[in-house]
């Protein structure tokens, strides 16, 4: 068994929310069950629901696994574990896009979800940054 570190803790703790997250949220009456959305945005919701799945997955499965260079496992792990984030956060850049539809939105809840997004991004960047130091005394 690895030790796990700081670092390890904290892109494993993003990778689970990717996995588990979206589940969460979508699951309900405002995303996949909202009898206003017509069957295709339902089915690009659940298309990804199951991309936070497998990118989170996949995330876990490179940073735990045994068959790799460690260093290249930490670097992929961190990559697909920040895609999920930096596409929903992107996904505000095309036209017609919100983060909330306007019958379910409240004070300040689109701005959280955003919040979320970045403290995502900046959780992962503490992971790697910490876990890859290992590697770089390592190499000293």
């Amino acid at each position: 068994m690895k030790a796990l570190s700081i670092g390890k803790f904290l892109i494993t703790l993003v990778a689970i929310w990717a996995i588990v997250g979206s589940y969460i949220f979508d699951w309900n009456h405002t995303h996949i069950y909202n009898p206003a959305w017509p069957p295709h945005a339902k089915f690009h919701n659940a298309q990804t629901m199951l991309l936070g799945t497998l990118i989170g997955l996949t995330a876990l499965w490179m940073l735990w696994s045994p068959k790799a260079d460690g260093f290249y496992r930490l670097r992929v792990a961190s990559a697909l574990a920040s895609y999920y984030w930096i596409t929903q956060a992107g996904s505000l850049l095309f036209p017609g896009t919100a983060l909330v539809d306007p019958q379910f939105a409240y004070p300040g809840q689109a701005p959280a979800q955003l919040i979320v997004d970045i403290v995502m991004l900046v959780l992962l960047t503490i992971g790697y940054l910490l876990a890859s130091r290992q590697f770089t005394q390592n190499a000293r």
